[in-house]
């Protein structure tokens, strides 16, 4: 039976290829495609499975990161060989749309995938090979942000978009700059959804989680935010983490009035900040778009509310001084004594579409490395920081810096 508003498709199934890094957004678009067409929509956590499925009206989808991208190679040469028709989206491939093609896709999706790939199923084929979800964005009302029908539950996004211009972030390339909301009945919609299906902790996916409803993405709306949470706690949900991963917060976007109304629904007792680093001339470079002393402001507003805070750090700017590190160390130093934070620790990592992609990869030096480990010693610091070094130095083979 064709869905309510949907054309016949021409393909009969799409496969998507699942792994650890992309969870969220084939979340997104399975439930987008279950809610708009009659297709059989498969997930694969390997490529033995997909080759189990019929080459004849089967769509290959992957959705992934530069990270990932070694491995994607791998698959896509068999998957072609064995004649499968492969599409492509997420971050790396708005970032790298031709080499993707180049690479053995036989169209990308650029930006927001929800309605391109809608099209794509039904039969629209770009000559290009390029589906355009950049400049033509979708309305977050109009695709769930949950799958029912799969059983497959997340973090609902609230916001998609980002206003700022960090030099290092993916994100305002492939959610745009112009922040969208999802309204607050359609949260709720879905929420009591996630709680008839036993899912009663409330958490949410948005670049800035004070920025939802925000005209600017930025300045809270402290109304929006109040109501939206009153409404999630009505539905029945035990807990309300807001202001934590995946939800994190702009220092700037940190105000008194909102910490005040925050505090009355939410189970967390800190928040995620990012600071990225202690010196205004990095920050500066970055394009970070706040200062050192907005970050501690953000800290002492928590702290006169009880809150404190997980801060966010990047280390190894190839453009970085010692100076700068200094700077950023005592910082460090600074707010885990008198504001009681703890420091989530970051390697710099070149991602493809930014400004910074050509610096190459960060690369810590002994004494950023000892640092750090005295944080994490203390029981101060966590990270991936490690680990990211080793994928920085993966994306410079792949891209010969």
């Amino acid at each position: 039976m064709e869905r309510p508003g949907g054309a016949k498709p021409v393909y009969k199934r799409v496969v998507f290829r699942i792994t650890k890094h992309n969870r969220y957004s084939i979340t997104a678009l399975v439930a987008a495609i279950i809610a708009k067409l009659d297709v059989q929509v498969y997930e694969a956590k390997n490529i033995d499975t997909i080759l189990q499925y019929p080459v004849e009206g089967t769509a290959v989808a992957y959705s992934f990161t530069t990270f990932d991208l070694d491995a994607v190679i791998g698959e896509i040469n068999i998957l072609k060989d064995n004649g499968y028709t492969l599409i492509a989206g997420g971050p790396h491939v708005t970032a790298m749309p031709q080499d993707m093609l180049t690479l053995g896709f036989d169209y990308v999706f650029l930006g927001d995938g929800e309605e391109n790939i809608i099209e794509f199923l039904k039969g629209t084929k770009p000559e290009s090979g390029t589906f355009d979800g950049v400049t033509k964005r979708v309305n977050l009302d109009d695709y769930p942000p949950i799958c029912e029908e799969k059983k497959l539950f997340m973090p609902i996004e609230i916001s998609r978009g980002c206003p700022f211009n960090c030099g290092y972030c993916q994100t305002p390339r492939l959610a745009g700059k112009l922040v969208r909301h999802r309204s607050i009945d359609n949260i709720i919609e879905y929420q009591k959804i996630s709680v008839a299906h036993r899912k009663t902790v409330a958490r949410f996916i948005t670049p800035n989680a004070f920025g939802y409803a925000s005209k600017n993405g930025i300045t809270p709306n402290v109304e929006a935010i109040d109501e939206l949470l009153f409404k999630i706690k009505s539905t029945g949900v035990t807990e309300i983490y807001f202001g934590t991963f995946p939800s994190d917060v702009r220092p700037e976007s940190i105000t008194d009035e909102v910490i005040k109304a925050i505090k009355k629904y939410i189970d967390n007792d800190y928040l995620v900040i990012g600071a990225q680093s202690g010196s205004n001339r990095i920050l500066n470079m970055i394009q970070r778009g706040h200062t050192v002393k907005k970050v501690e402001e953000a800290l002492e507003i928590l702290a006169n509310n009880g809150f404190y805070a997980k801060v966010d750090f990047i280390f190894g700017f190839p453009f970085e001084t010692r100076e700068d590190v200094e700077e950023t160390f005592k910082f460090i130093e600074k707010i885990v004594e008198k504001y009681n934070a703890k420091i989530h620790a970051h390697t710099f990592m070149p991602l493809p579409g930014t400004p910074l992609f050509e610096y190459g990869p960060g690369t810590l030096k002994e004494y950023q490395r000892k640092f750090l480990g005295q944080l994490a010693s203390k029981g101060i610091l966590d990270g991936y920081w490690i680990e990211q070094e080793k994928l920085a130095k993966k994306v410079q083979k792949i891209y010969g810096f």
